[in-house]
């Protein structure tokens, strides 16, 4: 059997969730089957049974509005995958960027087409403001993929249930397959040069925030926080590739505005590699997901298995990855209506926040509770090695004759 993977991300041209996930499954699943990549960008990867195919495209010519530039692009892309032959089994598509591919895929050669939802379109309105008109063929090639894939993988149980609530699906073709993590690869480490670079004192404790400078990831809220937040310790927000030049603007306002309030808070304007990344979770005393809309919240997966403890939004896959009072806290946030994801009241949201992270940074002994809680968790849960079985097991189901299993979730 072999599989083809249409994807916008992959290593190393990766800005988010996504991005790691396509990455570290297509390996995982390289182990046991043989794997194929058609992605954006430059990559050529020949491996055993794993192929990474980059497809570029140049924009320079396009007279169209700037926001459009992208979806276009991913059109032409997705065009160019079918182009070059295809001899797959199956074709697994990963965000909406690719599902154009996956249509064409299907219709043409004939195959199964399987979707991994890592967000929703529907539940992403602020999207607008990046993709102008482009957002509404976003909501367009979404709903048409979802509804006329073989199967659709849900990366959590709430997401799998937004899935069936929005669009014409039979919820016996949407599996639960949640997100992994690289045991290996994200562990406690000693080393910090990170911290040296960037300029974050070792010997104070500092709250750690990583994410892209989107609506999704709850940076407003987090920066409206601080001014609420004990002072004491330092914060380090890790926070780059805004979503357009306004969201930029914003983040660098309210940083300064923020700088001005009290001493100790770090920028990181840039993407950081895996190893400073480690580092960054290893000596944060806490870890903070503000995020207002996260079908899974892979960061926080990647916090707890290098011990730390977790202060996240409870909202979304985020509930049934961080265990209230286990592994850190979880902070509920009241929609100011349905489907808004925005929060009834901003500032109670965000003295919440501030009021659980001044709760743990006050108490070390249940800091490093919650840090070893949050690594047996996630060694217990959340392995590629499983949920690549799982995957290959939904595979088997579409490209065999034999019976369809009931539930992918407990295959092996």
């Amino acid at each position: 059997m072999k599989v083809l993977f249409l994807t916008n991300e992959y290593p190393p041209h990766i800005y988010g969730g996504a991005g790691v996930h396509v990455g570290y499954l297509s390996r995982e699943l390289a182990k046991i089957m043989q794997v194929g990549v058609r992605c954006f960008g430059d990559q050529r990867i020949e491996e055993a049974n794993l192929t990474v195919t980059g497809y570029e495209v140049d924009t320079s010519n396009f007279t169209c509005p700037k926001p459009l530039r992208s979806v276009f692009g991913a059109v032409r892309r997705c065009t160019d995958f079918n182009t070059t032959n295809i001899d797959a089994d199956l074709v697994h598509c990963h965000t909406w960027y690719s599902h154009f591919g996956g249509i064409l895929a299907k219709k043409n050669y004939g195959i199964p087409l399987v979707i991994t939802v890592h967000s929703l379109e529907p539940l992403r309105p602020w999207k607008r403001e990046q993709l102008a008109g482009g957002y509404d063929f976003s909501l367009w090639v979404e709903k048409t993929a979802l509804e006329m894939a073989d199967a659709i993988i849900a990366v959590s149980r709430e997401t799998k249930g937004d899935i069936e609530r929005l669009f014409d699906v039979d919820p016996a073709r949407v599996h639960v397959i949640h997100n992994g993590i690289d045991l290996q690869q994200y562990r406690k480490v000693d080393s910090t040069n990170a911290l040296k670079h960037y300029g974050i004192d070792p010997n104070t404790p500092y709250l750690l925030f990583v994410g892209r400078i989107t609506r999704q990831k709850g940076f407003q809220h987090l920066l409206r926080a601080i001014q609420f937040m004990n002072r004491g310790f330092q914060i380090v927000l890790c926070a780059a590739a805004p979503d357009t030049p306004e969201m930029a603007e914003e983040m660098k306002t309210a940083v300064e505005a923020a700088k001005a309030q009290r001493p100790g808070v770090i920028w990181i304007n840039e993407m950081v590699d895996q190893t400073a990344t480690r580092e960054l979770y290893s000596h944060a005393a806490v870890f903070v997901c503000p995020s207002i809309y996260e079908p899974f919240g892979i960061i926080n997966l990647e916090a707890m298995a290098c011990e730390t403890a977790v202060v996240a939004s409870a909202v979304g896959g985020i509930k049934e990855v961080v265990v209230d009072g286990e592994t850190g806290f979880l902070v509920p946030l009241e929609q100011a209506k349905e489907g808004s994801f925005e929060p009834a009241n901003p500032e109670k949201f965000a003295r919440d926040l501030a009021e659980r992270i001044n709760q743990l940074m006050k108490d070390r002994q249940l800091r490093e509770k919650f840090g070893k809680a949050g690594r047996k968790r996630v060694e217990e849960n959340f392995s590629w090695t499983s949920i690549a079985q799982k995957t290959k097991a939904l595979y088997k189901t579409l490209v065999s004759d034999g019976e369809r299993i009931v539930s992918v979730e407990q295959a092996s």
